[in-house]
């Protein structure tokens, strides 16, 4: 949803895209491309769950932050500012994660 007093997005994929744009010279030929190019999901889409996932060490918070440190996720400041979809999200990634595991389960008995 939208913020109307803002006029900003409440979703969590609407934060990260706003802030990584950000980031970027989106004003210019290169940066809208780049923008353009950007997708963000809630959950793991169809095409995707059945990708590969892939941990970058560099970005883990375990690695990024002193011990101490205070940090937020943006799902829990998607919901304090009025997203009302944070529940239906983790029940699909709960079910996406059973299949996900009864499938590696299967995986591991055919290797082994």
């Amino acid at each position: 949803g939208i913020n109307a007093e803002y006029g900003v997005s409440t979703q969590s994929t609407g934060i990260l895209w706003r802030t990584i744009r950000g980031m970027i010279p989106h004003k210019t030929q290169r940066g809208m491309e780049a923008l353009n190019r950007l997708k963000v999901f809630e959950g793991i889409p169809a095409p995707y769950d059945k990708t590969k996932r892939m941990v970058i060490p560099s970005a883990l918070r375990v690695l990024r932050l002193k011990p101490g440190r205070r940090y937020a996720s943006v799902g829990r400041i998607s919901r304090e500012v009025g997203w009302k979809y944070g529940d239906v999200v983790e029940k699909l990634e709960a079910k996406r994660k059973e299949k996900s595991a009864a499938y590696f389960q299967a995986k591991k008995k055919l290797n082994a």
